[in-house]
Parts: C-alpha cells; structure tokens; sequence
C-alpha cells in the first residue's frame, strides 16, 4: 500500500493507492482511518478496486457501518470508481444522497476529488 498526498485547499488528503482490497472488513476501514488520522490526513481517497464488492450490497449493512464511523469520526471519505454501470435502484440513490453532502462522496476520477470544496 502507498500513500500519495494531496493539499487541497490547506486539507491534507491521502489517496490509497494498492493492487489488494485493503477494505474487506468494517475494522479494516476502522484501521485505515485511524492510521491515515494519526499521520495528520483530513481526507482518504480510495479506489473502488481496493474495497470488497460485498460493501456496495446495501442488504448486508457494511457500507453504512463504514460510512457511519466515517461520519461520526468527522473524517472525509471519497471512493473512486465506475458507478454509472450500477443497476441497484437502492445504491444509485445511496450513492446519490452521499454525494449531497461533503463527509462522504462517490466519484469517477481523481481530478473531480482534487476540484472539491471543502
């Protein structure tokens, strides 16, 4: 796993950056987030591909879970990936209603995240 940083309008942002699924299980979020905040990150980007496709099943709860601490945590999360091929009604909207807001956002490319505000 590497870590690539970013200055984004004076937040410091760390893209996850591995050829693994680094996220199978809500503590391996927990200990992402937790590592990344004790080196001084406000914000993690990372890729579809290095989380379990079961947290984009909104039937087993985990991405709530995850998102949940995120929120609670007040820590940024942005996921990159492809969502527009996803067909679930439910997670179109889940997805939807998180990029609303600013704890949490689903986006198509690293240039989009480095564009957000804070």
């Amino acid at each position: 796993m590497e870590i690539k940083e970013y200055i984004v309008e004076e937040i410091k942002v760390a893209e996850v950056i591995s050829n693994e699924i680094l996220i199978q299980h809500t503590d391996d979020a927990l200990d992402l987030m937790g590592n990344l905040y004790y080196q001084g990150y406000d914000k993690i980007i990372i890729h579809q591909k290095n989380i379990t496709p079961d947290f984009f099943d909104l039937k087993n709860k985990m991405a709530g879970d995850i998102l949940q601490k995120f929120s609670n945590y007040r820590f940024r999360l942005v996921i990159v990936g492809e969502f527009s091929h996803i067909t679930s009604k439910s997670l179109k909207a889940f997805i939807y209603e998180s990029n609303k807001g600013k704890q949490v956002n689903f986006l198509s490319s690293l240039n989009e995240v480095l564009k957000l505000k804070k």
